[in-house]
């Protein structure tokens, strides 16, 4: 069984939260093009299809929103499990829709995607930290500029969480999406980044949250989390994360260690 595609996923996001007090759930996601998901092909008769936690009724019930089908033996390869905040549940129908011959508009994806799940992240988009999304509406509220360039040294702690659509009990960030829209310097976005990571764990859990100390005891401009899932990160300028941080992360019980770089403007 040969690789059919990639489908690039996320880290968590930058920020995520209620737009006013009865508004949209909205996020500014963070792409980490090395996580995601490889989709492994085979042609055959019927539809055979494992990983992912997809299974092919609702594989067909999706394809069909696009006026799409597929036959053969598909194997869904997260890089990470799925519900640890990487965006698998999204990359998964995006790399169906791939492989069965979709072209067109990525907004009309989106809204597939979340007509199948209630839910969806931006990764259909070629820039997608570049957008306000809705993700329960899959649409982009308003265009964001680029983000000065980062590293981020992330991992993974606690439990899976998978997102669930009705769920909207967020902390409201609209003055975080303005501060966002303004902000200049990448220490303003990993301060905007924080604060709503700390309002989410204030609100939603988990108690006992260690990135804020482990922050500042390397040096990190901030940090930030998958506001759904156990991805955390810390956020520095390029080249600045220190000797030994990967060991100090372990230590305080981080799994799966990641470097995300980009930016740049």
């Amino acid at each position: 069984m040969r690789p059919a595609l990639h489908i690039p996923g996320h880290f968590g996001e930058w920020l995520q939260g209620r737009l006013g007090a009865e508004g949209p759930v909205v996020l500014v996601t963070l792409p980490a093009p090395l996580l995601g998901l490889d989709l492994r092909y085979r042609p055959g008769p019927g539809l055979s299809l494992r990983g992912a936690g997809l299974t092919p009724a609702r594989a067909r019930r999706f394809l069909a929103l696009l006026g799409l089908s597929l036959r053969g033996r598909i194997v869904l390869c997260p890089a990470v499990a799925p519900g640890l905040g990487t965006g698998v549940s999204t990359a998964s129908l995006v790399a169906l829709a791939r492989l069965a011959g979709w072209d067109g508009a990525p907004g009309l994806l989106a809204r597939a995607c979340v007509a199948a799940e209630g839910a969806s992240d931006p990764l259909m988009f070629a820039a997608p930290e570049r957008m306000l999304w809705a993700s329960r509406q899959g649409r982009a509220l308003a265009a964001l500029q680029a983000l000065p360039r980062y590293e981020i040294l992330g991992g993974f702690q606690g439990a899976p969480a998978r997102t669930e659509a009705a769920d909207s009990a967020f902390p409201e960030v609209g003055d975080l999406v303005a501060r966002w829209q303004r902000a200049q310097g990448l220490a303003e976005f990993a301060a905007i980044a924080t604060e709503s990571a700390a309002r989410c764990s204030a609100l939603r859990g988990p108690a006992g949250e260690v990135a804020p100390q482990l922050a500042a005891d390397l040096g990190a401009l901030g940090w930030l989390r998958a506001h759904t899932g156990a991805a955390r990160g810390l956020i520095f300028a390029p080249g600045q994360v220190p000797a030994g941080a990967e060991a100090v992360l372990r230590a305080a019980g981080w799994r799966g260690l990641v470097r995300i770089r980009g930016g740049g403007r």
